[in-house]
């Protein structure tokens, strides 16, 4: 397991390179959920989510023969977009693959951030299949887009920001795909706060993380279906399902429709753009799906922004 000191020293590394995301109000949400809220916006980061800092810190790592040899991952696309850019701002060959459904704002980033993109598949599951494939033909180094301990500890430098921009919270919700973020989460907050709650969540339609709990096992599932494709990650990383078992206080399910309601809400009451995945934590915090006192104080992770026009706009209409 990654440590606090992996995380702090991942922050050094990436420091220069990353925005300084804000933690925002949100009073009017807060109020129907009968809690003080706060907004933690990676939205707003460098690429339009957390993904770029596990990223960072990832190639940062690397020694020269490694960066010759270029890089490959599998992405549903805000972890292709990040490597694409910070590859090729160090110098670095970035081949991405992503499925064939996956959103066209994500891949037409990705290739204007200097990745070679390749389509494949349907689904997230043989997208990962083509990207190892591909490791092994081209001598690439795999970026895992969440069960990697550089990238788990990039993604819990978002915890350390946190902290210190806003009063210290009863209660973090933290979006859950394959688990980076959470992980890398957990451990610094679970160092830094340890008396404050940390709930995952999930989506219904993609539940890796939730099974691999009930199941005892990091979990590969067979298929995913979710308006959230940021979330929809064929398996649980078997490193962030370690740290989520030893530190997660749950990890709770959520339908389609409440990680929409939470999309559009945030866009008119907070006046901030989610993707779907981005909304998720909202999402539990205002059907109080994880466990709330009234009158705490709770951050929720908006954990990025990337969201194709025709579906914000199917979700706007769709109320």
């Amino acid at each position: 397991m990654i440590s606090l000191q992996d995380i702090e020293q991942a922050r050094g590394r990436i420091r220069d390179s990353v925005h300084v995301t804000p933690v925002m109000t949100a009073a009017r949400l807060g109020q129907r959920a009968g809690v003080e809220l706060y907004l933690k916006c990676e939205n707003f980061q460098k690429t339009g989510s957390f993904k770029v800092r596990g990223v960072l810190n990832k190639l940062a790592q690397l020694d020269p023969s490694s960066r010759a040899r270029g890089v490959v991952t599998v992405s549903a696309g805000n972890h292709a977009q990040a490597l694409a850019w910070a590859a090729r701002a160090a110098g670095v060959h970035a081949t991405v693959v992503m499925s064939t459904t996956a959103s066209r704002t994500k891949v037409d980033a990705s290739r204007g951030y200097g990745a070679e993109v390749v389509l494949h598949g349907a689904t997230n599951i043989e997208a990962f299949a083509k990207a190892r494939e591909l490791e092994h033909e081209r001598g690439l180094i795999f970026v895992h887009p969440f069960d990697d301990d550089a990238v788990i500890a990039g993604a819990g430098t978002v915890a350390l920001e946190m902290l210190e921009q806003a009063p210290a919270p009863d209660v973090v919700v933290v979006p859950v795909g394959g688990g980076g973020l959470i992980a890398g989460m957990l451990v610094a907050l679970k160092a830094k706060l340890p008396h404050a709650k940390v709930y995952g969540v999930e989506p219904a339609g993609a539940p890796g993380m939730r099974r691999s709990l009930d199941e005892g096992h990091a979990v590969h599932l067979e298929s995913t279906k979710t308006i959230a494709d940021g979330l929809g990650a064929p398996m649980a990383g078997e490193r962030n399902y370690e740290i989520v078992k030893e530190l997660a206080d749950d990890v709770v399910l959520l339908d389609d429709s409440a990680i929409a309601d939470a999309t559009r809400d945030l866009l008119l009451s907070a006046k901030l753009v989610a993707e779907p995945a981005g909304a998720a934590a909202a999402a539990a915090v205002l059907t109080r799906a994880v466990p709330l006192r009234d009158g705490e104080r709770v951050m929720a992770v908006v954990s990025g922004g990337n969201v194709d026009a025709d579906r914000l706009a199917t979700i706007l209409h769709d109320r």
